[in-house]
């Protein structure tokens, strides 16, 4: 019998305390400056919508949104750097996007760093566009580092089907 392996799909699921230890262990990886474990913490009990992704019985990745009135925020998108490029993180912010949609945020906003251009095609294959520049926004091994301000806006799939007036 000739069996062609099937990859196991990743479980995403809502990111609890508990998840914490794996989550600082992907930031330290993943980041030079890594959110601290205080500010998850801090995000979880304030009531952000937290996700993480798991694959062969580890945490590859988390993701972070806020959401006040009808704005959405991502806060932070993360994949384990050994993980990187498989999907995953596109995984993730889909996630947060419907979970925007799902609390009625009519856009979403997320700054990234002008240096991470894999992020920065993501965003824009999934409809973010550039609305501005935050200086100085993040810390940098010189330094400090501009953030771009990147938004979507969240169109209900009924009105963007409408016939025009």
């Amino acid at each position: 019998m000739n069996a062609l392996a099937v990859a196991p799909a990743p479980l995403l699921r809502p990111m609890h305390e508990g998840d914490l230890d794996a989550v600082m262990e992907v930031e330290r990886r993943a980041y030079p400056f890594p959110w601290t474990r205080g500010i998850f913490q801090d995000c979880l009990r304030a009531g952000y919508s937290g996700r993480v992704l798991e694959l062969d019985g580890g945490l590859v990745g988390y993701a972070m949104l806020s959401i006040a009135a009808d704005e959405a925020h991502v806060l932070n998108v993360c994949v384990d750097p050994h993980r990187q490029s498989h999907g995953l993180g596109r995984r993730l912010l889909r996630e947060l996007v419907r979970l925007a949609r799902q609390r009625d945020a009519v856009r979403v906003f997320l700054e990234v760093r002008p240096s991470n251009l894999a992020a920065i095609a993501l965003y824009h294959s999934e409809g973010f566009n550039e609305i501005g520049r935050r200086p100085r926004y993040y810390p940098a091994e010189n330094g400090r580092e501009d953030a771009l301000v990147m938004a979507m806006e969240l169109v209900d799939a009924d009105i963007a089907t409408m016939p025009p007036l």
